[in-house]
């Protein structure tokens, strides 16, 4: 969860992004959250991550479409299970990703106020004819891309990032069947609700579901892995409780798993690090997009509500260069109480050590990162294990960063994986991931 990332959240919009003229996202949707900026309309960095999906062969059942990166869908959506399939597409093997056989999918899944919704994702099987018992299936849950749905990892070439495809080419290698849910609001309708851990936790398990009417042969074992928003995406995931006789969640992956969202905006704030405004700015959207009485106008000020428009309608990049020499006590003139009671509503829904996980579970961490720090990790484990988490194994690794981690940790996480019912990989190799 980047803290550049979780930024990005803050001053979520309140509905889809919509385009300016010239084909950039226009921060109107910002104007929807924050109640009116004044009609500023912000353009996008970047258009895209890495490029998009070929979606030429898209079909979409009747009242489906998609427009820009978003998914149009009915409203009320007509009601089905979570995990049932609304609508996919096949984009044949890909070539980037080990040949694996790649697909865009829609499903349902359930938000934390039990409401059936839409979600986007990607669903990817390897080549060749799947092993005895089927392929057992990987729920990766992506770190921060934004909160625009221009930022759907489905819709990116690599999906979400390049650290992200190279872990990804690593589970398909090794023999699994891999699930990637965008998120609920990433590239559907409404508001991407950033770090409200049951609406990310019901997406990670339903896409499962999803995949497995999708793709004969799956194995009923299915693992949630993910890293940083992902990492507590995949906690949360082990609390789904999805009933079911023909699926298991074998164990959890969290790398380097975003927590301590009550101690985030004071940290921020004091921190006078301008590029962790966008941490604040995304995780105060995901608390807007909650809970609609917050009013982040009110909370932010007409000058930090500006530049939050900028920061919300881009796709996440190592600098935005509207944050540079910003003040960041000035763009979050929040009282200490407020910051308190900010803090606590953040936790409450958002910190993934709240209860037990009731599964085999991987923590791991790069004592390098500086987006996540170690020391929170390290209170998130001690924690899990004292309220009774039955197997917890922490693995740190010394000299690596937030993104470094995933390709030092690959070879330990596929053991892992393999010791509770996965795929054997005895060709691991660790792989080199850029430094952050």
């Amino acid at each position: 969860m980047r803290i550049q990332s979780l930024l990005h959240l803050l001053v979520t919009r309140a509905g889809r992004v919509p385009r300016c003229r010239a084909g950039r996202l226009c921060a109107a949707v910002f104007a929807a959250a924050l109640a009116a900026v004044g009609g500023i309309c912000a353009f996008s960095h970047q258009a895209d991550i890495t490029g998009t999906v070929d979606a030429s062969d898209r079909r979409m059942p009747p009242g489906v479409t998609m427009v820009g990166h978003t998914y149009q869908v009915p409203d009320p959506l007509p009601a089905a299970v979570p995990g049932s399939l609304i609508a996919s597409t096949d984009h044949a093997p890909d070539p980037r990703l080990e040949g694996a056989r790649r697909w865009t999918v829609l499903y349902h899944s359930t938000n934390a106020h039990g409401a059936d919704i839409p979600v986007s994702g990607t669903v990817l099987l390897p080549p060749g004819a799947a092993p005895r018992g089927g392929w057992p299936v990987v729920s990766w849950a992506h770190g921060t891309t934004g909160v625009a749905d221009a930022c759907e990892p489905s819709q990116s070439a690599n999906p979400g990032s390049d650290a992200f495809a190279q872990e990804l080419r690593a589970f398909l290698h090794a023999g699994y069947a891999v699930a990637a849910s965008d998120y609920p609001g990433l590239g559907t309708p409404a508001v991407h609700t950033y770090l409200v851990g049951a609406d990310e936790g019901n997406a990670v398990a339903d896409i499962v579901t999803a995949a497995g009417r999708l793709v004969p042969g799956l194995s009923p074992v299915w693992f949630a892995v993910g890293h940083s928003q992902g990492g507590q995406a995949a906690l949360f995931a082990a609390h789904a409780g999805r009933p079911t006789h023909t699926q298991r969640l074998g164990a959890v992956v969290a790398v380097a798993p975003a927590s301590h969202l009550e101690a985030m905006l004071a940290g921020v704030k004091t921190s006078h690090v301008p590029s962790e405004l966008s941490f604040a700015f995304y995780s105060l959207a995901g608390l807007a997009a909650r809970d609609p009485s917050v009013n982040l106008r009110s909370l932010l000020g007409p000058a930090a509500a500006a530049t939050a428009s900028h920061v919300l309608a881009d796709c996440v990049t190592d600098s935005d260069p509207v944050l540079n020499g910003l003040d960041t006590e000035r763009m979050l003139l929040l009282s200490a109480e407020q910051m308190r009671q900010m803090g606590d509503r953040m936790g409450a829904y958002a910190d993934p050590d709240r209860s037990a996980v009731p599964v085999p579970t991987l923590v791991v961490q790069g004592l390098a990162d500086q987006d996540v720090p170690p020391a929170w990790t390290d209170a998130v484990v001690a924690h899990l294990r004292r309220l009774g988490s039955p197997a917890i194994v922490y693995r740190t690794y010394p000299g690596a960063g937030h993104n470094q981690v995933l390709g030092q940790s690959v070879c330990d996480v596929l053991a892992f994986l393999h010791a509770h019912g996965g795929a054997r990989s005895d060709a691991c190799t660790t792989s080199r991931t850029a430094a952050r």
